[in-house]
């Protein structure tokens, strides 16, 4: 709240009063000193089942594996956001406080603190796992501003809970470039401590990490920067669009929807020409511009503000495609015209160019040198327009949802927008307004399907959508037309779609988790990504995700044989996790990844591939293979391990899997002809 509403003495008793109250059933008086946004917020709490005393229902937390799996879902905002908390962390480090992440279920996802208040703090769960939603924790600063859509601070005994009163929290949503808030930054310390320029931070905070998502979502195609001075423009107070190549707005930041008075339900539904009066040939030819110089441009509403066009190679690539045959005469009249420009103006048609080398693409990124990945990516480079329907399959942790996003960027459609739908990680509800979105909201908020016209939509994990929006999908699919939006015609669908699964759809259509016949309408070209253990391309694999992770290490070649007989059961995501961690454990200088180094659950797992010491007796070196070890000797060494599968393995120098299979071969050849006639006979 504001600092006018700051409680102290009495203010908080009547505050206390008033809560209680309210849980009792008792309804607000006329008079009461709070302001609505407040009042909104406890009538939510007591509707949820909550009492002032205590949480009513036992609040969820989040296992160590659902943590680990909301963040790898969140990594991107993890990423972008660590910088930042560290920064608010050096801000407020000594005033009793810590600084939190949390996504856009009130999931705390990551958390820097000081010590003493950290402690205190975990024993109210403002720790990572702990989920601050309103329905669950009442009026508190996270789940608050994620209802409220706007920056808050909560203090004091304006918490629902007696037991958070001690805490005064600030905390401000995180807006995507596609306008989805995709979760919160907070600052919560004693209510003691409170400093009136923490709402400030956290504010500036989430425009911060909004900035970076922009740029890393937005780093192909055409972006506007303004501001009202020309100083402004790269500053984090200018204004950032990004545009589709046919004009459509498709991304903007808080900044941006400010200056023009926009809210964020218009991205994805005005074009260039409705906010600037200049049509998309204009704003290419500001984007040619060598070296990239601002200018006045005039808005709708008549302010002059000052503009600069930035645009990534490929974007300048797709530009040169369409003006190749563009007289520049009348691309210079055009761009004088000004507002005169309108949407339906003819443009030019562009004409097919043959390339005469391919040039470097995303999709480079998975050629390594595996055979099967190579005649993936062999398939997926003929693919062109109109769209085909793309069914990516493979186990969890493939790469399925970035070769998706690769493909996008290396296709034709690269400068379109691109946009992702977990379908495993939000409920029917929240699945169906993030595709299909909420028309009747003023203003309506456009769905997934209409923000990624022009480009992109990648449904990650497409079994897990239920039936009923599996109806809804298909109907759209089908008639190839968008639900008009208030005041709009009836737009054509113009989306490409691709599909992620690591279970096999025709297994989910048997089993009725599919329908049948949206099956067959996603179901263009189906691809399956292979198991690491089947790739032949480890090393260089290696070698990209160190990149990636900005480590110039490289892996012990010893060790990187051993890798390379591992099963991989979390294939390349799990890889990856090992060599960050690997990467984390290096000394200052040390530039060799060797097993040491490697998390202890996989250091075991590779110590059952280890061949074992010579038997005594035997030469040196002339120790029995993985494919010499017969059954017997694996039943015998057994017995003499206890029972311990892991020793056994390690002293075999098989895997557990061989060992498995070792065994089951023994109990098999030990069963007697009859029980095994009845056996084959069942």
């Amino acid at each position: 709240m504001n600092d006018s509403s700051r409680p102290g003495g009495g203010r908080s008793s009547r505050l206390r009063g008033l809560r209680h109250a309210l849980g009792s059933g008792e309804p607000l008086p006329a008079d009461i000193p709070v302001e609505p946004l407040l009042q909104r917020s406890w009538q939510r709490s007591r509707a949820a089942g909550l009492t002032p005393a205590g949480l009513g229902s036992s609040a969820p937390h989040a296992s160590a594996v659902q943590l680990a799996r909301a963040r790898e879902r969140h990594r991107e905002l993890i990423d972008h956001a660590r910088p930042v908390l560290e920064f608010l962390f050096e801000q407020t480090c000594g005033t009793d406080s810590v600084v939190l992440l949390a996504d856009a279920q009130g999931m705390v996802l990551d958390a820097i603190g000081d010590t003493g208040f950290s402690q205190r703090a975990a024993r109210v769960a403002l720790r990572p796992g702990a989920i601050w939603h309103e329905q669950w924790r009442g009026t508190n600063a996270i789940g608050t501003c994620l209802v409220e859509e706007q920056a808050l601070v909560i203090h004091g005994d304006e918490h629902y809970l007696d037991r958070n009163g001690f805490l005064t929290c600030a905390a401000s949503p995180i807006v995507d470039p596609a306008g989805q808030i995709i979760g919160a930054i907070d600052i919560s310390g004693d209510h003691r401590q409170a400093h009136p320029h923490t709402l400030g931070l956290v504010r500036s905070a989430s425009r911060m990490i909004e900035q970076r998502l922009f740029e890393t979502r937005h780093a192909q195609g055409l972006r506007l920067r303004f501001h009202a001075r020309r100083e402004g423009i790269a500053s984090l107070t200018e204004g950032l669009m990004a545009l589709s190549d046919d004009g459509w707005l498709i991304g903007a930041n808080a900044a941006a929807l400010s200056m023009l008075g926009l809210e964020r339900g218009h991205i994805g539904a005005l074009r260039v020409d409705a906010l600037f009066g200049l049509d998309v040939h204009s704003v290419e030819a500001m984007a040619r511009l060598m070296p990239p110089e601002p200018r006045q441009v005039r808005c709708a509403d008549g302010t002059m503000l000052w503009m600069r066009v930035d645009s990534s190679p490929s974007g300048i690539e797709v530009m040169a495609r369409r003006t190749d045959c563009v007289d520049p005469a009348a691309l210079s009249a055009s761009e004088a015209a000004g507002a005169d420009a309108t949407p339906d103006a003819p443009r030019a048609m562009a004409v097919p160019v043959p390339p005469r080398d391919r040039l470097p693409d995303a999709l480079d990124g998975f050629e390594l040198g595996d055979p099967t990945m190579r005649q993936v990516v062999a398939r997926l480079r003929r693919l062109g327009e109109p769209p085909i329907g793309l069914v990516l399959q493979g186990e969890s942790g493939t790469g399925k949802t970035a070769l998706a996003q690769a493909v996008h960027r290396s296709g034709v459609r690269r400068a379109g927008p691109l946009q992702t739908l977990h379908c495993a990680s939000l409920d029917e509800m929240h699945l169906d307004d993030a595709l299909f979105g909420r028309p009747l909201e003023r203003p309506p908020a456009p769905g997934l399907l209409r923000r990624a016209r022009g480009g992109t939509l990648v449904l990650d994990e497409v079994a897990d959508l239920p039936l009923t929006l599996q109806a809804r999908l298909l109907r759209v699919l089908q008639d190839d037309l968008l639900a008009p939006l208030p005041g709009e015609p009836v737009l054509p669908l113009d989306v490409a779609l691709v599909c992620t699964s690591r279970r096999r759809l025709i297994d989910e259509v048997a089993c009725g988790r599919l329908r049948e016949d949206l099956y067959y309408r996603l179901n263009g070209l189906t691809l399956i990504l292979p198991p690491l253990h089947e790739r032949g391309d480890l090393a260089a694999l290696c070698r990209q995700l160190l990149d990636a992770a900005g480590s110039a290490a490289a892996v012990e070649p010893a060790l990187l044989a051993r890798l390379a007989d591992y099963r991989w059961p979390g294939n390349v995501r799990q890889l990856a996790n090992a060599l960050r961690a690997a990467c984390a454990q290096l000394e200052p200088g040390e530039r060799m990844i060797r097993r040491e180094h490697l998390p202890d659950d996989l250091i075991e797992e590779l110590a059952a591939l280890d061949p074992p010491p010579a038997a005594a007796g035997s030469p040196a070196g002339t120790a029995p293979t993985r494919a010499e070890v017969s059954s017997d000797e694996a039943s015998r060494m057994l017995a003499q391990c206890g029972g311990n599968l892991s020793e056994t393995a390690r002293r075999l120098g098989i895997s557990r899997n061989t060992l498995y299979r070792r065994l089951r071969e023994a109990s098999a050849g030990s069963a007697g002809p009859g029980e095994a006639g009845g056996s084959a006979s069942r």
